[in-house]
């Protein structure tokens, strides 16, 4: 009878009570809730996913879902998770980034770790108003003003910054080359260095077509009025006979 006791205990509260004992939501397979250094983690690394699992508790202060299928992060992946102070998605197969995947993680995402995906580009505003230290290495990063923007709002885990190199989708003369050498040379954006030396030529060019247009406006106008004046002659007075002194003699004797 004693034995029987533990497993009748849950069947007495339903009749008790009149409601169901609800049952730990189960993790997916290859997940696991352990506390490290103290602090709630989530890990689930290698376990074989292709998108943000549900079911992670809302305390997690560290989660880890490396070395998976991920392919995308939505707008609002994270925002459940309110405590959220590390977040690991390296070694995916990441091609896309929401606008608003960290949507809600502003005053908590501390460590970020998209290294060893297949990033070619990120939008800015992913990043925006974020205080994290992320590490972009290992991507095949097309090297615009795109990864310029995000790393004027980012901090880079150390050592981390060799690691972003150019890919085959970035301009010939970029791919292979380390972007943050390239940036010391040249603005992506517009500005700076570069872009002002761009932007000067540019401007040069602009001023030059102008006085151009200017000229080829003066040498059709005349063009024009020449050719006017050799269909329409202009009709000149015929010239005045000088009055000769023998016509003014004979003139003076007739009066």
């Amino acid at each position: 009878m004693l034995l029987l006791a533990p497993r009748l205990l849950p069947l007495l509260l339903v009749i008790g009570t009149g409601r169901s004992v609800s049952s730990p939501q189960t993790l997916p397979q290859g997940c696991y809730i352990a506390e490290e250094a103290g602090e709630q983690t989530f890990r689930c690394s290698r376990a074989g996913l292709s998108a943000v699992p549900s079911g992670i508790p809302n305390d997690t202060r560290k989660l880890y879902l490396d070395a998976n299928q991920l392919a995308s992060v939505p707008a609002g992946a994270f925002q459940h998770l309110p405590a959220l102070e590390e977040l690991d998605l390296s070694h995916n197969v990441l091609v896309h980034l929401s606008g608003a995947a960290f949507q809600g993680l502003e005053a908590t995402l501390r460590h970020l770790d998209l290294s060893a995906n297949q990033l070619a580009s990120v939008p800015v505003a992913a990043f925006v108003g974020l205080q994290i230290q992320v590490n972009l290495s290992a991507n095949p990063w097309r090297c615009d003003c795109a990864l310029q923007e995000v790393l004027r709002h980012v901090r880079l885990a150390p050592g981390s910054g060799t690691g972003i190199v150019c890919g085959p989708e970035a301009r010939p003369d970029l791919v292979g080359h380390e972007f943050l050498l390239l940036t010391g040379e040249e603005e992506l954006c517009g500005t700076g260095r570069g872009g002002t030396r761009r932007s000067t030529d540019v401007a040069l060019l602009v001023t030059m077509g102008g006085w151009l247009t200017l000229v080829v406006a003066y040498l059709i106008h005349y063009v024009w009025q020449n050719r006017d004046e050799t269909r329409h002659p202009v009709k000149r007075a015929p010239p005045v006979q000088p009055v000769r002194s023998e016509d003014s003699s004979t003139l003076s004797t007739v009066l």
